[in-house]
């Protein structure tokens, strides 16, 4: 089997596909114009987030049999005519989800203890103390919204918290003993923290808005490393200026490109964007939750496994 990859990824993930027997072909710089005139040539194609697989390039790939992301979500991908077209789709959500978990409670204690402000403060000589005084985590409850793996390896990174942890998922019967499944009307009244964890689709656009928001019993704290187009910014700006949101941390933001390597589609700045940038309880990084030096070999691990699996 021919299989082209779009996107550098780590060395394993060649090296380990060619000793199973797979011819591989690298192209980092063709247009998607320039790939589809060939892509009729290869059996499977790995990628992470060079540009969409759509309709027009699939009816292009006669001979696909495998798309290999190496990532969590398949956004980038139209999965169902894909799957018409008896196209394999393989993801890696099991790769980084290590990473994501560790990342959200990372930037949740940040949070809690205004470590980016205080540390600015002190590289600029002020010594404020009870400005900095922090809140903690112990005795708070904690909402999950989406319980796969980057949820379940959220909670699982509670467990050393006195934490109680909710979680609401559309699928029933995903709770374990990290996390009690709940309605999302109980997640609603109860959470002092928020941690989205969902992929995106139609049902997860724009989803964290005004409505969701002021569904909320009490002020809360919220995550996302996640998808940004899951929360509408200019909401999220609003409850941040009332005090219905305490606090967020950003890995993600409504205003990144398809292919998440840049963050604007045009040159000029949303002002909700100029306000998250200022504001002192607010984190922001750049789609990093998932991008470990351990993920990079586990997601290309992953994928080299399922491939495998499917087709050795």
């Amino acid at each position: 089997m021919k299989i082209l990859h779009l996107d550098t990824n780590h060395s394993l993930l060649i090296n380990q596909l060619k000793e199973s027997g797979f011819e591989n072909y690298e192209d980092y710089i063709s247009s998607k114009p320039e790939i589809e005139d060939k892509i009729h040539e290869y059996d499977g194609i790995v990628i992470r987030s060079r540009f969409t697989i759509d309709k027009s390039f699939l009816d292009k790939a006669t001979n696909l049999k495998f798309i290999g992301r190496v990532g969590a979500g398949l956004e980038n991908i139209d999965c169902d005519y894909a799957e018409k077209k008896g196209i394999n789709l393989i993801s890696a959500p099991e790769g980084n989800r290590n990473a994501v978990g560790e990342h959200a409670l990372g930037m949740l204690l940040s949070l809690f203890n205004k470590l980016n402000k205080a540390d600015k403060e002190v590289r600029e000589g002020k010594w404020f103390r009870e400005e900095n005084r922090g809140v903690e985590l112990d005795g708070k409850t904690v909402g999950i919204i989406g319980y796969g793996n980057m949820g379940k390896a959220f909670a699982k990174k509670l467990r050393g918290f006195d934490v109680e942890v909710i979680c609401y998922d559309i699928k029933p019967n995903v709770g374990d003993e990290n996390c009690k499944q709940v309605s999302l009307k109980e997640l609603q009244e109860k959470v002092d923290v928020l941690s989205l964890h969902t992929p995106q689709t139609e049902r997860t656009l724009n989803m964290v808005n005004d409505k969701f928001i002021n569904n909320f019993s009490k002020p809360f704290w919220l995550l996302n490393t996640a998808r940004g187009k899951s929360v509408v910014t200019k909401d999220l700006v609003t409850a941040l200026e009332s005090k219905k949101i305490l606090g967020a941390g950003l890995d993600v933001l409504e205003y990144e490109k398809r292919s998440f390597e840049n963050l604007f589609t045009d040159q000029e700045m949303p002002e909700a964007f100029k306000y998250l940038i200022h504001a002192e309880n607010v984190l922001i990084s750049p789609h990093v939750a998932g991008w470990t030096i351990e993920s990079k070999e586990k997601l290309a691990q992953t994928i080299v496994d399922k491939i495998k699996v499917k087709f050795c």
